[in-house]
């Protein structure tokens, strides 16, 4: 039974060992690009986003259309450098819980539903990265290890 568990369990355990920095730097790229792309065809279309959120019922439509096109551009930015990854995917994370209940919220009939939503697995991600963190390969790592040297 020992081997049957350490075939099953530890071995992919100690593969995985070797690639983790792989899973935050490909959650990282994927998240980023979307989000910096997203980000960026927002701020280059304020007028429509704005009254998009209009209709959502968002509060403060001119103030919070700039400030979430900003945060999903920088964000995303931040995210593909590795830069400030707790903070960016945690402010991510927010806009998208804002998403779910401002335009989603109405098409909820289940949970499989709500799972469902692109933003959902969305801020899944974010979620782990805002705790997990960004992985070895990032910016955010090399100043904590920079930060950290002895004088």
């Amino acid at each position: 039974m020992q081997r049957v568990i350490d075939w099953l369990i530890g071995w992919p355990e100690r593969v995985a060992k070797h690639l983790m920095w792989l899973a935050p730097l490909f959650a990282r790229v994927t998240v980023g690009w979307v989000f910096l792309l997203s980000g960026w065809g927002k701020l280059n279309n304020l007028p429509q986003v704005t009254e998009n959120f209009i209709g959502w019922g968002i509060p403060f439509p001119h103030f919070f259309t700039p400030l979430t096109s900003g945060i999903e551009f920088f964000g995303g930015l931040f995210l593909l450098l590795g830069l400030l990854t707790r903070i960016s995917a945690g402010a991510l994370g927010i806009t998208m819980i804002v998403a779910i209940k401002a335009a989603k919220w109405g098409d909820v009939d289940s949970l499989e539903t709500l799972l469902g939503f692109d933003e959902f697995e969305y801020l899944a991600l974010f979620l782990w990265l805002a705790i997990a963190g960004p992985g070895v390969v990032s910016l955010d790592h090399l100043l904590t290890r920079f930060a950290r040297k002895p004088a």
